[in-house]
């Protein structure tokens, strides 16, 4: 029978040889490693599903001993790399479980002996119908009774609803992250009731089931672009065509078409209720990831981590650092930006963090400026180097790091959720009760561009959105006018509009 640890580790009541113990013991346990892990501070509503689905990526759970009054549990992994991997999966940040941190640390057991143990029939129950997940053999029914409703409705089909987007999220940078997790077969993104979501097929329940148990509750990013999974009502996707939008990755002979979608039962069936999210915060480490990050973050392979970017085909006749500063910091904060002295058609721009970067790419590559094609790409360098002290490039490098101007320097600043692409049409903010529409018509094609319509917003005049002749118009005047001052300190704020007049 498993010896247990005597309560007294979880009381603030001991005395200092009593804590100097615990640290020799703590001590021991992180520099002794055993295929027995120690989960402590389990939420005492935690079912056993959740309790394992914190170690399942990592590899094969042999056995199992939950200790619910004391909010307790030991796991017993099949291989000792596998324990190894957890505990330094979570080291940075300990994983989540109904929003609450578990710690998890190495036992002195070095196996775990359960036989005539009370109570433990109902996780014995479930850790077998895992097992049999594991091997293959997809006992469903075995599952459900074993009475943690752990496979209801299991299926191949995954609906992904991505909150608090931020950055972009593309059908490749899905088939990335789920890929890790098993062979994908088909994948549908959509947009409904404001919200990007998407439909990812497996070949099998088991990954789906894996992926779900995994990156539930994860972001893709640093505090956004958050996953919410759940199994799909859909049995299998029919895809026609394969573009931005929709792809099935066994038939690479597909039309591009016009991004129609078809599914084997109606779309208003399946989704004429809200969405009910599993309740599962799979908050665990993602399988997908290539290299160390911060907890929460995930890398995707062949995407540089840099945070300055190399622009290429500028005018040089037309384009000044504040243009490109007024531009890019559109997508993010920009630091620095330096066009290159001899060869004036590049310029390296420095922007808060790779992220932004990454942002800065998707939205202005191939974007036109000033009657060129500008391209933009992570640079080789990782920092814009300022001017030595007494060296002059014409003002061509500039420090923007403590500029005023910055978007995004506020954390949850509503800019955060105004980031769109270059368009025609512009929002305009700050505008003071003196300035009439012809005043702000006439401002705009003091630029050269020419204005198709102008509109107050119906319940704040101090808004309004304006259409130019073009996308590269827009540009142009949102790097003219952007904190144009309007007179008695108003100064113009103008951001790229979702919407159309």
């Amino acid at each position: 029978m498993l010896y247990l640890p005597p309560s007294s580790i979880s009381s603030p009541l001991i005395t200092s040889n009593a804590k100097n113990r615990k640290k020799l013991k703590g001590h021991r346990l992180l520099c002794s490693p055993s295929r027995v892990l120690h989960l402590r501070q389990i939420p005492s509503d935690a079912t056993e599903a959740e309790v394992l689905s914190l170690v399942l990526p990592f590899g094969k759970v042999t056995n199992i001993l939950m200790l619910k009054r004391k909010r307790q549990a030991f796991l017993e992994m099949a291989a000792e790399e596998a324990a190894v991997n957890v505990i330094n999966y979570y080291a940075p940040a300990a994983p989540l479980l109904r929003n609450q941190p578990v710690f998890i640390q190495y036992s002195n057991h070095r196996e775990l002996k359960t036989d005539n143990l009370p109570n433990q029939t109902r996780a014995q129950a479930m850790l077998q119908a895992l097992n049999a997940m594991q091997s293959g053999s997809w006992a469903v029914t075995s599952a459900s009774d074993a009475g943690g409703g752990l496979c209801p409705g299991l299926g191949c089909v995954l609906r992904i609803i991505v909150g608090n987007v931020f950055y972009p999220v593309t059908l490749e940078m899905l088939h990335q992250i789920f890929s890790t997790f098993g062979s994908v077969l088909k994948i549908i993104t959509f947009t409904k009731n404001s919200q990007f979501q998407a439909l990812v097929q497996y070949d099998d329940p088991r990954s789906a089931y894996y992926a779900k148990m995994t990156l539930h509750g994860r972001n893709i990013y640093t505090a956004c672009c958050t996953l919410h999974i759940d199994f799909s009502k859909f049995t299998s996707l029919t895809i026609k065509y394969n573009n931005e939008k929709s792809r099935d990755f066994t038939r690479l002979d597909l039309p591009s078409g016009d991004g129609q979608i078809y599914m084997d039962q109606p779309i208003a069936v399946a989704y004429g209720k809200k969405p009910s999210l599993s309740a599962v915060p799979g908050a665990l480490g993602s399988l997908a990831l290539t290299t160390p990050v911060a907890p929460g973050q995930m890398t995707y392979p062949g995407v540089v981590a840099n945070s300055v970017l190399l622009v290429s085909n500028l005018n040089p006749e037309a384009i000044t650092p504040h243009g490109l500063f007024i531009l890019f910091g559109m997508y993010g904060d920009v630091h620095r930006v330096k066009i290159m002295f001899r060869k004036k058609e590049n310029a390296l721009i420095q922007m808060a963090d790779a992220n932004q970067a990454q942002l800065a790419i998707s939205h202005l590559d191939g974007q036109r400026l000033y009657g060129r094609v500008l391209h933009a790409t992570f640079s080789k360098h990782h920092t814009v180097q300022l001017l030595r002290e007494g060296q002059d490039d014409q003002g061509l490098t500039k420090d923007y790091s403590n500029s005023p101007l910055h978007r995004f320097k506020i954390p949850g600043s509503k800019n955060f959720q105004n980031i769109f692409p270059p368009s025609d049409t512009l929002h305009l903010s700050n505008i003071p009760s003196f300035i009439t529409v012809d005043d702000m018509k006439n401002l705009f094609a003091s630029t050269g561009c020419t204005v198709k319509a102008f509109k107050f917003f119906q319940n704040n005049c101090k808004m309004a959105l304006i259409q130019l002749g073009s996308v590269e118009e827009a540009v142009h005047a949102l790097i003219e006018l952007h904190n144009h001052d309007l007179g008695q300190n108003h100064h113009l704020r103008v951001s790229f509009s979702k919407f159309t007049i």
